[in-house]
């Protein structure tokens, strides 16, 4: 196997970066920004505007199917397609808390088996090719699933979509934060993350839709639209460039200086900005060479800062999936045991829930790059347990009510009680998704460099897959199973995560790559990261300036 030479720090880049860090990191970069003049509407700017969309199209096809599926176990002709006869009668879908889980679950096995192929495809032919490749991956599971009359078919296309949304998702937030100034990097990667909601919305109100459509093409109908998003991935790749931090990596240093100086820059090569980020790369990506070696996570695991590193990927990757949220896969169920009875009412709820939870994402989207990461996850995950205790709370006294003797499903129940757990699960959605959806895209790609990136987004990508294989597979078996009372699991933990954002989160925003960089190799980075404000780089390393 051939070795690419990766570029390497100059004597002139770390002089520059002394003199730069020496200043003050944070007040040279404002500088250089106040200097850029980055023209918001011209041909180059909304050429960036559509990578960046293009990206988050990758975020709508997996937002698109976890809404989907939830609103297709409500249908009747699904049910009547893949539900089982045992003793004569038809056990639904939605019934069966073993056969969901398959569905479900399978999607998640795909993901996981696909994240390693994810991260060499980014690494080796670049970001636009993977989400290319996912895209036509995705499409091959649309069709599998689409024209399913025996429910393995069903579950071998389900795998299929789960291992190309893998490739997809590894590739498309690492693309949306490379191409982007300084100046939208969070903004960009946060909208990126939300774009799970422009898929999760439509999915809710297409399938809300067909459902009032008798036959077949309820399911099918929906389940042939997944594959949109991937037809416009494929339509947009030509038009717009390749990251510059995967030029640079591969030692294709003029190409990556042309982007800079066309989309950064303004046209103009020696503009302040462009050379403070073609230094930025090269010393970033003249750190460590892993991204030339397809079977090399060593450096993830194995140093001291590469271990912080992935702390952070990993805390953020598992509890973003086991925080309670895994529950909106099985709305319908929930909706139902609430006391939501009708198809039509379940999945108008659903829509509603996927729309007011999508505006909270937004809003916290717009102020990523304003928002201390040690201030949002710890309490913002408390608030996620409270609002679930009471959700349970609730759901306990409703559930007394229905099981009371004599009662027939017709009685009286309290009304008040039903909408307060139904309105503490939509508020849990609201705050969960302002506090992680964002966040969950930002974190990984801050806490990671550039030739860790592709490797640490797969390992994110494996370990995101099997918290929703739990979810996914656990899920339906336990609310089958214990009802309200499997919530109380989310309520005791996600009051051990609040714990350890508390203990062990670094802060990463408003912080620089060399910041980060000198961080991360602290003996504790979270100490480091709320008192260091300056920090110096010299030809001996990192050292603090307080």
């Amino acid at each position: 196997m051939s070795s690419v030479e990766t570029p390497q720090l100059e004597k002139s880049d770390v002089q520059h970066l002394d003199k730069h860090l020496e200043s003050g990191d944070e007040n040279e970069l404002k500088t250089v920004l106040a200097q850029s003049n980055i023209p918001r509407w011209s041909p180059d700017s909304l050429r960036l505007y559509l990578g960046v969309f293009c990206a988050c199209l990758c975020a709508f096809a997996n937002g698109y199917d976890g809404s989907l599926m939830t609103a297709l176990l409500a249908m009747p002709a699904f049910n009547a397609q893949f539900g089982r006869y045992k003793n004569g009668a038809l056990v639904e879908v939605q019934d069966d808390g073993t056969l969901t889980g398959i569905i479900f679950s399978l999607y998640t096995v795909g993901s996981m088996v696909g994240a390693p192929f994810a991260a060499t495809i980014s690494d080796r032919l670049g970001r636009r090719k993977a989400m290319f490749i996912g895209a036509w991956i995705i499409i091959i599971g649309m069709v599998l699933t689409s024209t399913s009359h025996h429910v393995e078919q069903f579950i071998v296309g389900r795998f299929v979509l789960g291992f190309g949304i893998a490739i997809m998702t590894v590739a498309a937030p690492a693309y949306s934060m490379e191409i982007a100034p300084p100046q939208w990097r969070g903004r960009a990667t946060g909208i990126y993350n939300c774009g799970w909601f422009g898929g999760s919305v439509p999915a809710a109100a297409i399938t809300f839709g067909t459902s009032f459509i008798n036959g077949q093409m309820s399911w099918r109908l929906p389940l042939i639209l997944q594959a949109v998003a991937c037809f416009l991935v494929m339509v947009i790749l030509p038009f717009v460039p390749e990251s510059p931090r995967y030029l640079m990596a591969q030692n294709r240093v003029d190409e990556a200086h042309a982007f800079l100086t066309k989309y950064h820059g303004n046209g103009n090569p020696e503009d302040a900005l462009v050379m403070f980020e073609l230094r930025e790369m090269k010393a970033s990506i003249a750190l460590d060479g892993i991204d030339k070696r397809w079977w090399d996570y060593r450096p993830l695991f194995f140093s001291r800062g590469g271990r912080w590193r992935m702390a952070q990927v990993l805390m953020i990757s598992i509890f973003g999936q086991f925080s309670g949220n895994g529950l909106g896969a099985f709305n319908t169920i929930i909706f139902k045991n609430l006391g939501v009875i009708t198809v039509a009412g379940q999945l108008g709820y659903n829509l509603l829930n996927q729309c007011i939870s999508a505006f909270c994402a937004l809003t916290a989207a717009t102020l990523t790059d304003r928002m201390p990461r040690r201030l949002i996850l710890p309490w913002g995950t408390l608030g996620c347990a409270a609002l679930l205790g009471i959700n349970s709370g609730l759901s306990a006294v409703l559930d007394k009510q229905v099981n009371r003797p004599g009662f027939n499903g017709e009685g009286p129940i309290s009304l008040s009680v039903a909408q307060g757990a139904l309105a503490a699960y939509f508020l849990f959605n609201c705050l969960y998704s302002f506090t992680y959806t964002p966040l969950q895209g930002v974190v990984p790609v801050e806490a990671l460099t550039t030739t860790m990136r592709a490797k640490g987004l797969a390992a994110s990508g494996f370990i995101v897959s099997a918290i929703g294989f739990i979810n996914m597979f656990a899920g339906p078996i336990g609310l089958q199973n214990l009802g309200y009372k499997y919530i109380y699991v989310f309520v005791a933990w996600d009051c051990v995560e609040a714990l350890c954002w508390y203990l062990f989160g670094v802060e990463s925003q408003g912080r620089t790559l060399e910041e980060l960089d000198w961080i991360y190799e602290q003996p504790n980075p979270v100490k480091a990261s709320k008192r260091v404000k300056n920090i110096v780089v010299d030809d001996s390393g990192f050292q603090a300036a307080n």
